[in-house]
C-alpha cells in the first residue's frame, strides 16, 4: 500500500506525471477545434492516398462492410416508415426515414469501412498528382463490387429471417414500395437524383473529416444524410439493398404473405430486373459526378490547385500505378 505524499498523491502518480512531463511535446499539437476547410482538403488527399495503399483483400473486405452498414441503415429506415402512409404527412415520413438511414454512414465512418460514393473524393489526390488513374479506378471498382456484395448479403439475410413479414406485412409492403419506385425510375431522373445525392453524401464525409470527436462527427453527418433521403435522392449502394430485397420478396415470399397484403389492400408489384441494372448504372454515374466533380474537383480547385507538393506527399505518391 502506497503512503500518500503531502499533496495527496501517491509516489506512483508522481512518477507517471514526471515521465509524461519529461516527454517533449507530449501534449503539444492536439486540439479539439475542427479543421478548417483548407486543412480538410489536404486531409482528403491524404485519405485518398492511404486508401489506395490498402491491400486489395483489405479494401474489398472494408467495402463489403460498407455495403452492409448502408443496408442496415436502409433496414432501419424501412421499418421506420412502415404503416406511416396515410397517417403522417409525406415530408415528415421522409424526414424520419432520412434520420434513421443516417445510421449507415455513421457506421462507415466511425466503425471503419469503405463506400464507393464517398470514395469519389479520391479525385483530389489524383488531381494533385499523388495518385495515378489506374490505381484510382481499381480502388473504385473494388469498392463498388464489395459494397454490392455487402448490401446483397444483408438483403438475403433480412429475407431469410422473415423480418419483412413483421407488422402484419407492413415492413414487407414498404420494402416492395421502395424497390418498385426505385427500379422504375427513368434513367435520366435516376442520373440527376444520383448527382444531388452524392453532393450531400460527400459533404457529409467532408464535414466529418473536419470534426475531431465521435459526437461531432455524428452530428456533422446527420443533417446531410437525412436531407438527401428526405428529398428522395438516389444512392447506388442503398439501391443495392432496397431493390434486391424487393426482388427476393417478390420471387420467394410465401402465399400467406401475399394474402396478408391483399387483406390490407396492397397489390402484388412487378419489379423489373432489367430496370434494376439500368437504375444502378444511372445512379452510380450520377453519384460519381456529384461526388467527384461537384465536391472533390471544386474543393481541389479552391484549396489545393497550385499548392506546392510536400516531400512527404512525394514519398507517398504512386509512380508505377
Amino acid at each position: 500500500m502506497f503512503k500518500n505524499t503531502e499533496d495527496g498523491c501517491s509516489p506512483k502518480h508522481h512518477a507517471e506525471h514526471a515521465k509524461s512531463s519529461a516527454t517533449p511535446g507530449a501534449n503539444v499539437g492536439f486540439s479539439m477545434d475542427p479543421l478548417m476547410p483548407d486543412a480538410v482538403a489536404l486531409a482528403a488527399e491524404e485519405v485518398g492516398v492511404k486508401k489506395a495503399k490498402l491491400a486489395p483483400w483489405v479494401l474489398f473486405g472494408l467495402a463489403v462492410l460498407g455495403g452492409a452498414f448502408v443496408a442496415l441503415g436502409g433496414l432501419f429506415a424501412t421499418v421506420t416508415i412502415s404503416g406511416a402512409s396515410g397517417h403522417l404527412p409525406y415530408g415528415v415520413m421522409r424526414l424520419l426515414m432520412g434520420a434513421t438511414f443516417s445510421l449507415g454512414l455513421m457506421l462507415v465512418v466511425i466503425a471503419g469501412a469503405q463506400l464507393f460514393t464517398s470514395d469519389a473524393l479520391m479525385v483530389m489526390a489524383w488531381a494533385s498528382g499523388r495518385l495515378k488513374t489506374g490505381r484510382m479506378l481499381r480502388v473504385w471498382c473494388t469498392v463498388w463490387l464489395g459494397n454490392f456484395v455487402g448490401a446483397l448479403g444483408v438483403a438475403a439475410l433480412v429475407f431469410l429471417s422473415g423480418q419483412y413479414t413483421f407488422g402484419h406485412g407492413e415492413v414487407g409492403a414498404s420494402a416492395l414500395y421502395l424497390a418498385t419506385a426505385k427500379s422504375t425510375l427513368a434513367p435520366d431522373k435516376a442520373f440527376f437524383l444520383g448527382i444531388l445525392c452524392n453532393v450531400l453524401v460527400c459533404l457529409a464525409a467532408w464535414v466529418a473529416m473536419a470534426a475531431r470527436s465521435i459526437g461531432d462527427k455524428i452530428l456533422a453527418m446527420f443533417f446531410p444524410i437525412a436531407a438527401f433521403v428526405a428529398a428522395g435522392f438516389e444512392h447506388c449502394v442503398a439501391n443495392m439493398y432496397f431493390i434486391p430485397l424487393g426482388l427476393f420478396i417478390e420471387w420467394w415470399a410465401p402465399e400467406s404473405f401475399w394474402t396478408e397484403l391483399a387483406h390490407n389492400g396492397v397489390a402484388r408489384p412487378n419489379i423489373p430486373v432489367d430496370q434494376f441494372a439500368i437504375n444502378l448504372a444511372a445512379v452510380t454515374l450520377g453519384n460519381w459526378v456529384g461526388g467527384a466533380l461537384l465536391v472533390g474537383a471544386v474543393y481541389w480547385l479552391i484549396f489545393r490547385h497550385g499548392q506546392p507538393t510536400k516531400a512527404a506527399a512525394e514519398k507517398s505518391s504512386f509512380k508505377d500505378a
